[in-house]
């Protein structure tokens, strides 16, 4: 076993041991989930905002990246489909 493997075991089991002691309590379960979710209700906040301002700055945001990756792609398999049709003819 190498090393960097051997390592990576020994920290997950320790991560899951101190997980494991955080997560006994319910109540502090509890407010960790509570501050989990605040933290993820910040990030969408955040995330509406920073979308909003790229927007107004005519700045392409990453969902925009996104979409037209997506949009692409679809073209790439059409192109790829209409030309197989154009070769086998």
């Amino acid at each position: 076993m190498g090393l960097r493997k051997k390592l990576t075991e020994q920290a997950m089991g320790l991560s899951a041991k101190a997980m494991e002691r955080l997560f006994a309590d319910e109540r502090r379960a509890a407010k960790v989930a509570e501050a989990i979710g605040a933290v993820q209700r910040g990030k969408a906040a955040v995330d509406k905002t920073q979308a909003v301002v790229m927007h107004q700055l005519n700045f392409a945001t990453k969902a925009d990246f996104k979409e037209l990756g997506r949009s692409l792609s679809a073209l790439k398999k059409r192109v790829k489909a209409l030309d197989e049709k154009l070769s086998g003819s």
